[in-house]
């Protein structure tokens, strides 16, 4: 799990890792097969509704569970309004997919009151997104409970786009994730945009002296400076995987290798012997016992981390309004 930094330390990551293993076997596939037969049909139509109109909203849907697992684990805690809850936070504001989750809770309450929870309606909806997308598809255990708690102040655990990948790697880590998983979860962002304001720092002004990031090739590089000139509007949005942007597919590790990645973070995964070797084999046209399938990995690391500190009928509920608390 990690490097060996005294017994104290390692005793507390093995109760992390205990203490979701035995939280995600309170989940379990068709949890609501008998109590909301139609449950996920009715999120699957829901999101595929808003897919039809906005195809953007997947990684929306997907970036929204991430965050929310981040933080006080995978309980809907993040969909919940209030100056000082997680939406409040920084790294949350350009959060998307709120209007989707609403939309599917609005019709599970008419179908079955009070049975589905908003945070699995947002692990099925983060599923769905990424089937949409031409992306793997996978059984999500369900019977979360939603958080009664959302705090602005702990969202500072949230990856940054400027983390180191020793950062990263801690960051996940706490959560229970190893570096397999990190660098198979960042693979989301072969779809999905960011604002030329977080990365344009690599094209003019990455020293001292103002020169350019040098991991950025050099197409790539002036390719990127037409998108984002120095002056330009920082809100510009760039698609995170300019080859196939609206395409869940393994394009994102080729970037990397490349040296075709948009944001710093990503980037480093390439430099880091540990990461490297995960990012090569998913980059690899070799498949089966001689690569690892991204589109499978990718399913069995995010049944991972939705299962990261859920709650139980002890400390959670099932809200009947998603943005706020019963």
């Amino acid at each position: 799990m990690g490097v060996y930094v005294g017994k104290y330390c390692y005793v507390m990551i093995i109760v992390l890792v205990l203490g979701n293993e035995v939280r995600s076997q309170l989940l379990k596939n068709g949890y609501y097969s008998t109590s909301c037969p139609k449950a996920e049909s009715i999120v699957r139509s829901t999101v595929e509704s808003h897919f039809d109109s906005d195809p953007t909203i997947s990684p929306g849907l997907l970036r929204l569970h991430f965050h929310d697992c981040f933080v006080q684990g995978c309980d809907g805690s993040v969909l919940i309004k209030g100056k000082s809850a997680e939406q409040a936070a920084l790294p949350n504001l350009g959060l998307r997919g709120f209007e989707v989750i609403d939309d599917a809770k609005a019709r599970l309450e008419l179908e079955c009151p009070g049975v589905v929870s908003c945070a699995d309606i947002l692990a099925l909806a983060a599923r769905d997104s990424v089937d949409l997308s031409d992306g793997p598809s996978w059984r999500v255990p369900t019977g979360r409970k939603d958080g009664k708690i959302s705090l602005a102040k702990e969202a500072s655990n949230l990856p940054s786009p400027l983390d180191s990948v020793a950062v990263q790697k801690q960051k996940f880590q706490d959560k229970g994730l190893d570096t397999h998983d990190l660098v198979t979860l960042l693979g989301a962002h072969t779809i999905g945009q960011t604002d030329c304001l977080f990365f344009r720092y690599r094209l003019y002004n990455f020293t001292v002296t103002g020169n350019s990031d040098p991991t950025i090739s050099p197409p790539f590089l002036t390719q990127l400076k037409t998108l984002c000139p120095p002056n330009g509007d920082g809100s510009k949005r760039v698609a995170l995987d300019i080859g196939s942007p609206s395409k869940f597919d393994e394009s994102f590790f080729k970037n990397l290798r490349d040296g075709n990645a948009i944001l710093e973070s990503d980037q480093r995964l390439w430099s880091d012997a540990e990461t490297n070797e995960v990012v090569k084999k998913y980059a690899s046209r070799l498949r089966g016992l001689l690569g690892f399938r991204f589109d499978y990995e990718f399913g069995k690391a995010m049944i991972k981390m939705s299962s990261i500190d859920v709650k139980t009928d002890v400390d959670g509920e099932v809200r009947k309004v998603c943005s706020k608390v019963n």
